[in-house]
């Protein structure tokens, strides 16, 4: 059953009530993005490739200016270019987990 985050639901193996999943689940994985395929919620790649019926896609350039990213601690979205030059929540000041950065070429292009 998905979660409800604010308005939007997050699909996949959540676990917690701020977008922690299975596969990640420390402190700051706190982050769920939306995936351009299916403009739906999930907390990392290995929950799309779980639960959705088709494969992922990452984000283009251009695509900078997209909601794509959703705050698990307080349910603020986020552009794909506020979440690259910043490692906090711009609402709640909560922090990211740095190192999904090493994740970038999953999510985007």
């Amino acid at each position: 059953m998905p979660l409800r985050v604010g308005e939007h639901l997050v699909h996949g193996a959540v676990v917690d009530a701020q977008t922690r999943c299975a596969h990640w689940h420390g402190p700051r994985d706190v982050l769920a993005i939306r995936f351009p395929c299916c403009g739906r919620w999930y907390p990392c790649h290995s929950c799309h490739e779980e639960a959705a019926d088709h494969p992922g896609e990452v984000w283009p350039a251009d695509a900078a200016g997209e909601r794509a990213l959703l705050c698990g601690r307080c349910g603020e979205t986020s552009t794909i270019a506020e979440y690259l030059s910043s490692s906090t929540c711009a609402r709640c000041g909560g922090a990211f987990n740095e190192r999904c950065r090493l994740h970038h070429d999953v999510y985007f292009a």
